[in-house]
């Protein structure tokens, strides 16, 4: 097979490949850094190559497949990680200066997971920087480019995750979703993103914006290659305080189901507030589409409403800046990363973070302290938790009486480079319908649904949530979605 040939395969398709011994992990592997060689310049999804380590494991997996071993669900697949999740002996910043050369001495839990499941790293994938932002313009050090329009953002903060994938650069990927960080890239961009349920996958090892909220999960070709990845990176772990203990379920089965049509009697959601001012024709046509497919598979659609959702940005932007500032003192110059040096203590502390974090970093640090500051507190943070309150307790009335809630993932297609960049209120609307589900805690996915026409074509999805801890139903009605879409199989022109 050609180099191009291996990496337009599915993951799953991949693995088959490499069980069936008609390719070896290292030939995978070879293919995938042979493509970001000739394309990533371009695109700006890779910060970090592992080319050693990745050779390496491929090279052990190579040896196991001869003796005939098995090599594990993801056997041989290449894939990448968000520059969020440590690696050991690897480069990892976060995107930002101010980790520039911190190299880990061990891997995050999901990293472990998915090696342990036999797939080999690439390296790492561009973000925005600390996970902050929703066009992949914040990282300190590129800006990663849509590969379906290159004057135009794949989103963010996980852009970097979902390019690779989308470009064929990846045969998966992880990312992080704190307020729609996968779910929105995954639609602007034509992929499977997967927001697990608070507490799914480990956050160990994984560097912290808003603790409550973040959430690790994978990116897809498909609904069955993120099934399979997010079966592999989920489970309970020790070394994480809100990892839960409950059993994984067969996602990749219940995607199967959904592929198969086998969503007959499912109860579909959808909210009245989804479709109102500030959502594009088109986004909205393709989710109607999306919601009569399902009908037409024999769903059952339900008219609901989440009376919440205008409140949801704002509580967000409350909840979420409070956490970031907590979480980011810890870069102070002294342990690790960045260091400027002063005539004293806080000096040193000020140049420090001065030199190493980014505008939106700093924004957001700064709206974190202030809201938490005495004489502020009660009236804005108190206030934002007894609203999410309202919020989780809104979607859970919904999901009482529905499998899953069905809108859009983003109110537009992809939008230019720069058209947002100073407007951190309309950047901040791009996750206006992604964002209540972090709140929430609850597990959402955004799967391809189609296009809007154009010169180059853009890519829209549909977002599902489900209730906590049943992505199965994610998955299914996924998978019934994909079938009916005919978007799978459909690439960017990258010359």
């Amino acid at each position: 097979m050609s180099a191009d040939a291996i990496t337009q395969l599915s993951l799953t398709d991949l693995v088959a490949k490499i069980k069936a011994k008609e390719l070896k992990p290292s030939e995978a592997t070879s293919a995938y850094f042979t493509r970001i060689e000739k394309l990533d310049g371009r695109i700006g999804a890779f910060l970090a190559l592992d080319v050693p380590g990745a050779s390496t494991a491929a090279h052990h997996l190579d040896q196991k497949q001869a003796k005939g071993e098995d090599l594990g669900p993801l056997g041989g697949a290449p894939i990448a990680i968000k520059d969020i999740f440590v690696t050991r002996g690897v480069e990892t910043t976060a995107a930002s200066r101010i980790l520039r050369g911190y190299r880990p001495p061990y891997d995050a839990t999901a990293v472990a997971k998915l090696k342990a499941a036999g797939a080999v790293v690439l390296g790492k994938a561009n973000c925005d920087e600390f996970a902050m932002g929703s066009s992949n313009e914040n990282s300190a050090y590129k800006k990663v480019l849509n590969p379906w329009d290159l004057e135009r953002t794949p989103g963010g903060s996980s852009g970097g995750s979902a390019a690779a994938v989308a470009a064929d650069l990846s045969a998966a990927s992880i990312g992080t979703d704190t307020g729609g960080s996968i779910r929105q890239p995954a639609s602007l961009t034509s992929t499977v993103g997967v927001k697990p349920t608070y507490g799914r996958v480990s956050r160990y090892g994984m560097i912290a914006f808003a603790s409550s909220l973040d959430q690790g999960g994978p990116f897809g070709k498909t609904v069955r290659d993120a099934a399979r990845m997010l079966e592999c990176m989920s489970g309970h772990d020790a070394h994480d305080s809100t990892s839960v203990s409950k059993p994984v379920p067969a996602f990749e089965k219940a995607a199967e189901r959904g592929l198969a049509g086998d969503v007959k009697g499912m109860r579909i959601a959808v909210p009245k507030e989804y479709f109102g001012k500030g959502l594009d024709p088109v986004v909205e046509k393709v989710t109607r589409d999306a919601i009569e497919s399902l009908k037409n598979q024999g769903a059952q659609i339900v008219d609901v409403s989440l009376p919440y959702t205008e409140y949801a940005v704002a509580t967000y932007y409350l909840v979420a800046t409070a956490e970031c500032s907590s979480n980011l003192a810890r870069f102070d110059g002294v342990r690790y990363g960045m260091r400027v040096e002063g005539k004293d203590l806080v000096e040193m502390y000020s140049k420090t973070r001065n030199a190493g974090f980014g505008a939106e970093v700093k924004r957001r640090i700064l709206l974190g302290t202030y809201v938490l500051s005495a004489g502020y507190y009660d009236a804005y943070y108190r206030k934002a938790m007894q609203v999410r309150t309202l919020i989780r307790g809104a979607f859970n009335d919904v999901l009482a009486k529905a499998d899953a809630i069905l809108g859009p993932v983003a109110p537009t297609p992809a939008f230019r480079i720069g058209e947002k960049v100073s407007d951190p209120l309309a950047m901040y609307l791009s996750d206006i319908y992604t964002i209540a589900v972090n709140l929430a805690g609850l597990p959402g996915i955004s799967v391809p649904a189609g296009f809007a026409a154009g010169a180059k074509p853009l890519p829209i999805g549909v977002q599902l949530v489900a209730k906590a801890w049943d992505e199965e139903s994610l998955f299914r009605a996924a998978g019934a979605i994909e079938t009916a879409s005919g978007v799978v199989g459909k690439k960017p022109v990258l010359a």
